[in-house]
């Protein structure tokens, strides 16, 4: 949990801290720090913006959907569909499981079925957006609202751990194990492919290195 009083601190409720055990426990640590980071960045993004908990965004579902919205990348995942779907259809159980209804559960399955789609997360709703944002915010991507000291704490508590490397590791992965998990024009797909020469780098890893907060 985040112990700064420069960011946000993580939900302290026992669905919250069942969410990140669980990622933990799926996910290699980059990749969950990655997810827990995202919403961080995603609840700052919210106060930069004057949006407020409760009236514009459930900060519940916020925090689920930013945390859980790599599942799909771990070897949980059944491989049969890409990873942004798979992800959201373990996040939907998970939740479903923990006592959320439909009306909760679906809007935080599209944020993470959207996560990676940049133009159309946008612009289905608060969450999917904020979700987007916090997300693309950890790869340094319209970070701008993150003061370098908040990006320290946050950094300081979640180590990024050559995340970006990780994380397109285990996208790729999952890639390989289906056509469908693998197909054209996803990100799994195009990575895939980007991957395909010896020692050949997907347009993410080679973007990191000059990025705000690195690989």
């Amino acid at each position: 949990m985040n112990d700064s009083p420069l960011v946000p601190a993580l939900p302290d409720t026992s669905v919250a801290r069942s969410a990140v055990t669980y990622v933990r426990s799926c996910e290699s640590e980059p990749v969950a720090n990655h997810s827990i980071r995202s919403y961080v960045f995603a609840a700052l993004l919210a106060e930069h913006e004057g949006l407020k908990p409760a009236a514009d965004f459930d900060p519940d579902l916020l925090f689920h959907a930013c945390v859980l919205h790599d599942l799909g990348t771990s070897p949980s995942a059944p491989g049969a569909e890409r990873f942004e779907v798979e992800g959201a259809d373990m996040a939907a159980r998970f939740l479903t499981e923990h006592g959320y209804g439909a009306q909760a559960v679906d809007p935080v399955w599209e944020a993470i079925a959207l996560h990676a789609t940049p133009g159309i997360a946008e612009r289905r709703g608060v969450l999917a957006y904020l979700t987007h944002r916090g997300i693309g915010a950890d790869f340094g991507i319209g970070a701008d609202f993150v003061t370098d000291a908040q990006g320290a704490a946050v950094h300081g508590s979640h180590p990024r751990l050559n995340m970006v490397t990780a994380l397109v590791d285990d996208i790729v992965r999952h890639a390989t194990r289906s056509p469908q998990a693998g197909a054209r024009y996803t990100l799994g797909g195009e990575f895939l492919r980007e991957r395909a020469e010896p020692g050949a780098a997907t347009f993410l890893e080679r973007a990191a290195p000059t990025s705000r907060w690195g690989t």
